[in-house]
């Protein structure tokens, strides 16, 4: 049996975590430790890259902007040297999940980084911003949570450690300043229309967002931390962000006429490109919502993204399923309830894949196998949400289901991986885009073989009728002498499968009975 994470003592977890927050404006990658529930620092490093002002009017990443974001990650890559896989999560936000060749991208930055970049939806997103400002400045109060980054808007509301509403809108401030002051001028014409815009798309949360449902507001990360600051060091006020606050912020860079011209003590060189668009948003979100204080907090996704991963690994190292639990397992029982699934069915499907997986499964690092594993199960979970739509093709329903929908807990990388398990479930292998890599070779054969060995709905074959091995070239399903003659329609599928992984590369399956 290979090693997995759940066969991991609980001294075992990495004592030093790592978490890489690649935004639209800023890369940041902070080490920690969190023992006991407590969170303490151990190393901030931030590097200004602009990777969404490298977007073209196509959608494409410039390969200037893709150079400063591989170069920056290179530079992580040298301080992370030495420390375990386990204990790093690097998380990729709007810049990527706008690109349209963000795959390309990836495919030159993971080598770099040395670590896996999951590219998470914006709801995702802002659920882990919530989670690092709940742990870092924890409160019972009702709260909206605000985090103003390069190209989307996170907005939460929540109580204690429990987000109720998380939402996010396409506007940021490195978009917002590349359309309204681009040209490096700051005029009372610009800032209107730059505040039309952001209150066009932040209307449809005035309902959800509305004042009665929250007592205080905060300002988490790069755009709320630079205007406090500055407030902070002219005396405007004690770091609170308030309107009037703004009003002042925008008189000064209306007094100073461009971009280049603004000389304000607090403010970062850096952060002058894309004050207007900030400032734009914050004043909107202020008028609209009826925002009189926005405090910064220090908690942001950074510290949500760690705390998750220190979930993760804690959960997987109890067999016992005491403390805290990998939320995404959560997600996978709201997905199976939403969309009506044979929840038997489901379980006989993934016990049987598993099992499957554990007698063939090739090595590779624990992390990667864990996850692979992880994956596995979350397939032969929900390969079957697709029947809510139609039973016909239902395996491109669930594919395209779990490719598109907010789970929290995943990222879009791993949906976009589990729901390739899902499409190859059944049907014709070459339909698959990375069939040709060993490991989700094996993940597919299994997860197909359960769901023809379960086909009838009825309990799965026993270990000692049905068997699965590796040899050279492929693998060898052995069935029981008499099993085959008692099942003859299984054996027919069965039968059919082997000729299936003969019309592809890769893979053999061998039938003996």
């Amino acid at each position: 049996m290979l090693p997995t994470a759940e066969t991991q003592a609980p001294d075992a977890l990495p004592s030093l975590l790592a978490a890489i927050d690649i935004g639209s404006n800023s890369f940041r990658l902070e080490l920690g430790h969190l023992q006991r529930g407590r969170y303490k620092r151990v190393e901030y490093l931030k590097e200004t890259v602009r990777l969404g002002g490298g977007l073209d009017a196509q959608g494409f990443l410039t390969e200037e902007a893709q150079q400063r974001g591989l170069a920056c990650l290179a530079r992580f890559a040298e301080r992370l040297r030495g420390l375990r896989v386990a204990g790093v999560r690097a998380v990729a936000t709007q810049t990527l999940r706008e690109a349209r060749n963000r795959d390309a991208f990836l495919a030159r930055a993971q080598p770099v980084l040395g670590h896996p970049i999951e590219v998470i939806s914006g709801r995702e997103e802002a659920r882990l911003i919530f989670a690092g400002v709940a742990r870092i400045q924890p409160s019972e109060r009702p709260r909206l949570v605000i985090d103003i980054g390069g190209r989307s808007t996170e907005m939460i509301l929540g109580q204690g450690r429990t987000p109720r509403r998380a939402e996010s809108f396409k506007i940021g401030s490195v978009s917002l300043s590349m359309q309204y002051f681009g040209d490096g001028r700051f005029t009372a014409e610009a800032f209107r229309a730059a505040q039309i815009a952001a209150g066009a798309e932040l209307e449809e949360a005035l309902t959800l967002f509305a004042p009665g449902q929250w007592v205080e507001a905060l300002g988490s990360s790069g755009t709320a931390g630079a205007v406090s600051q500055l407030l902070a060091a002219h005396g405007i006020s004690d770091g609170t962000i308030t309107p009037a606050g703004l009003r002042w912020c925008m008189e000064q860079c209306l007094a100073a006429g461009r971009v280049e011209a603004i000389a304000l003590p607090g403010l970062k060189p850096e952060r002058r490109a894309v004050l207007g668009g900030g400032l734009s948003i914050l004043y909107t979100l202020a008028m609209q919502f009826g925002i009189d204080a926005l405090h910064p907090t220090r908690g942001a996704l950074r510290q949500g993204v760690m705390f998750d991963l220190a979930d993760r690994l804690e959960a997987a190292s109890r067999g016992d399923r005491r403390g805290p639990q990998d939320i995404r397992e959560a997600s996978v029982a709201e997905l199976q309830r939403r969309f009506g699934v044979d929840l038997q069915q489901a379980e006989r499907v993934r016990l049987l894949a598993l099992r499957l997986h554990d007698a063939v499964a090739p090595a590779g690092p624990l992390a990667a196998v864990s996850e692979g594993v992880r994956e596995l199960g979350w397939a032969a979970a929900l390969h079957e949400i697709g029947m809510f739509v139609s039973h016909h093709d239902h395996h491109r329903h669930s594919a395209y289901l779990l490719a598109h929908v907010d789970a929290p807990g995943f990222s879009q990388s791993q949906l976009r991986s589990v729901a390739e398990l899902v499409l190859g479930h059944r049907g014709d292998l070459r339909k698959l885009d990375h069939l040709g890599e060993e490991s989700l070779s094996w993940r597919v054969l299994c997860l197909r073989l359960a769901a023809i060995l379960c086909h009838a709905r009825i309990a799965p074959p026993k270990p000692e009728a049905v068997q699965l091995t590796r040899q050279r070239g492929g693998a060898r399903l052995s069935l029981a002498p008499g099993w085959a003659a008692n099942h003859p329609r299984t054996l027919h599928l069965l039968q059919d499968e082997v000729r299936a992984w003969a019309a592809v590369d890769g893979l053999r399956l061998q039938l003996q009975h």
